[in-house]
């Protein structure tokens, strides 16, 4: 009886193992596919047809096509997170903290290029009226990620208003940027470029930062103190 409930366990962790390397494919197939033409273009029979499997494999796994979009800006973005929190752990100041959350998006974005599009496609679909739904919790929970970070180095309490400012400051930044990057000629060092613009953003948000605390805690606290 024993070896009976045994053979069973293994066939359907052998059939479990295979579900999930076909739903990878899928996944795997759905971000270059979205990468190459959008996630509006991009049909579903494509993506099966990229996965090597048939049309209804695909419902098998998904919905439709916002589950699958969803899905893989949930792990986008849940991997971006992890980046950004290991990379600014040691922070210590303002000017620190900044520095660090950019270039933990530079860091997560210089070879994900499929991620990154996924990401900002992402980011521009939260503006349309008939946009894929569920996309804008898992956008929250990341800007409240750069939020929570921020205020763990700036010494008095900054309004909410102002903390979700510069968090879409910063990562406006970083997708801006990378967004007209591909533009540039091919032998442009898209990151050196980047990184050499990250001063001036700090210092423009060390500035916003101050001018947004209390005048008496803003006139007598240094810009790596607030």
């Amino acid at each position: 009886m024993k070896k009976r409930h045994s053979k069973v366990k293994t066939k359907q962790s052998r059939q479990g193992h295979r579900t999930n390397i076909t739903r990878q494919k899928l996944l795997e197939a759905a971000r270059s596919i979205f990468a190459e033409k959008g996630m509006d273009l991009a049909r579903i029979d494509e993506i099966s047809e990229r996965a090597d499997v048939g049309k209804g494999t695909f419902y098998y796994h998904f919905k439709g096509k916002a589950q699958i979009v969803r899905e893989l800006i949930k792990v986008v973005l849940g991997e971006l997170v992890a980046t950004i929190e290991e990379k600014c752990k040691d922070a210590s100041d303002v000017k620190d903290m900044l520095n660090n959350l950019i270039g933990a998006h530079i860091e997560f974005f210089s070879n994900r290029w499929e991620d990154f599009m996924l990401y900002f496609q992402g980011k521009c679909d939260l503006n349309l009226q008939d946009g894929y739904p569920g996309l804008e919790p898992i956008f929250i929970d990341y800007l409240e990620c750069v939020e929570t970070l921020l205020e763990s180095v700036v010494k008095y309490k900054l309004p909410q208003p102002v903390l979700r400012r510069i968090a879409c400051a910063i990562t406006g930044f970083v997708s801006g940027y990378y967004s007209f990057a591909t533009i540039e000629p091919q032998d442009e060092n898209i990151d050196e470029v980047f990184s050499s613009l990250q001063g001036a953003m700090v210092a423009s948000l060390e500035r916003f930062i101050k001018e947004a605390l209390p005048a008496e805690v803003a006139g007598g606290s240094s810009s790596k103190s607030v």
